[in-house]
């Protein structure tokens, strides 16, 4: 096994580990630790809220979850010899929830899906789910199962949602203005149009003083992705991926988390895979001048990993860019998506699972989200796939009658006023 060079103690909160991480994007917040192009080594990372959704009935917590902590981020790691304008290369070796525990923590033998609502954040398809609500899946093997979604069972495509380098402190301030720019558009907007800088609940690792305080007014909060890499969710960063990272400041100052045990395309609810702290073993390395050398100026690029779940046959679902009022939008392809995802909702609905319990599916199980058509005036086409072998009946159509499901308990639900 790698050395572990970020330990965390599931038995204590983020801001009181023996390394303590960051959850905001500065390029003054000091690296915790230092490692060479070529070296692997292991991270622990902590679920995103910090052990504040609990494994239970009641999506409460959903509802009330605090925005401005998040996300705990491992690191920074600061790679020696890397320089701006370098291509950073981090490959995942291994990736999982946290070994060999059982406990009140997500990542602890279970994780847990969210519909967050619209007073809080919100989800893709918020104006139609405008309330809270929860699953928890509990793990088995590489496998999941949910007392709240019942009927299905999947392999996790396990990932980091997040994986970045720190942004100059130009960068910093061009992704501050742009970002409040669009707020100043309908600063009064629920849910928000972007997250600005916010102090309260600031985690900057071994900063203090005034310090802090410049940099927690400052930093970027870490819900996008940017060029940075960031918060992308491709689920398809699993175990075997490459990933080459422009480096904006001297070492990189590299970070990593949010680990999720699944996730279908698009993360469409926005707590939308499964979420959970776990591990992750990285390999780094560096190539010199690599972004004028490759024309990688604003973006991070990968290769996928290849491994297992592999499915073969899916049910798949389309969508255009025409609103639920019948407006026609140009080659929305945003929109085309969300139609695509209701669509499979509907569809799901009759057999028996509500549609908050098929929307908290399409955010955790592997689906996959495509823009189909992009060209074709004025309607974009986007499409969903599902995989058919997640399900215990056979959701296909067919001329005989339709299969059911119990439902169970359902999925837990708070109402926001």
């Amino acid at each position: 096994m790698p050395k572990n060079l970020f330990p965390l103690d599931s038995s204590k909160k983020f801001t009181e580990q023996e390394k303590i991480g960051h959850n905001r994007w500065h390029p003054d917040i000091p690296a915790q630790v230092t490692v060479k192009p070529g070296d692997t080594f292991r991270v622990d990372c902590r679920e995103w809220f910090d052990g504040h959704i609990k494994n239970d009935d009641s999506a409460e917590d959903i509802a009330t979850a605090p925005l401005h902590t998040v996300h705990t981020l491992s690191g920074p790691f600061r790679i020696e010899g890397a320089k701006p304008g370098d291509l950073l290369i981090v490959d995942i070796v291994d990736v999982g929830p946290i070994p060999q525990e059982e406990g009140p923590l997500a990542g602890q033998g279970w994780g847990y899906t969210g519909i967050f609502a619209k007073k809080n954040g919100g989800s893709f398809l918020t104006d139609q789910f405008p309330d809270a609500y929860k699953a928890v899946w509990d793990f088995q093997g590489g496998t999941c199962t949910s007392r709240h979604v019942p009927g299905v069972k999947f392999t996790g495509i396990v990932h980091p949602g997040l994986m970045g380098t720190a942004p100059s402190a130009e960068l910093l301030k061009k992704w501050n203005k742009r970002e409040g720019d669009l707020i100043a558009t309908d600063p009064n907007r629920v849910p928000a149009l972007a997250l600005p800088p916010e102090p309260n609940g600031a985690v900057l690792g071994s900063l203090g003083g005034e310090e802090f305080d410049r940099v927690a007014s400052e930093g970027a909060r870490t819900a996008p992705p940017r060029e940075n890499g960031g918060n992308q969710d491709i689920k398809n960063l699993t175990k075997g991926t490459r990933v080459f990272y422009p480096v904006f400041v001297d070492g990189a100052n590299f970070s990593v988390g949010d680990l999720h045990f699944s996730q279908g395309d698009g993360e469409i609810t926005f707590c939308g895979g499964i979420e959970m702290g776990g591990f992750i073993d990285l390999h780094v390395d560096v190539i010199p001048g690599g972004m004028e050398k490759y024309g990688v100026k604003e973006n991070a690029i990968f290769m996928p990993g290849n491994t297992p779940p592999q499915h073969s046959q899916w049910l798949s679902f389309s969508g255009t860019s025409v609103t639920l009022d019948g407006e026609q939008r140009y080659l929305d392809s945003h929109l085309a998506y969300q139609r695509a995802c209701l669509h499979a909702i509907e569809y799901l609905s009759t057999f028996g699972w509500s549609k908050e319990q098929a929307y908290l599916l399409l955010g955790a199980a592997p689906i996959e989200g495509r823009f189909s058509g992009v060209v074709d005036i004025p309607n974009a086409c986007a499409t969903v796939y599902l995989p058919l072998d997640i399900f215990d009946i056979d959701i296909r159509p067919t001329a005989g009658d339709v299969p059911t499901i119990d439902p169970g308990i359902g999925a837990p639900k708070f109402e926001v006023k």
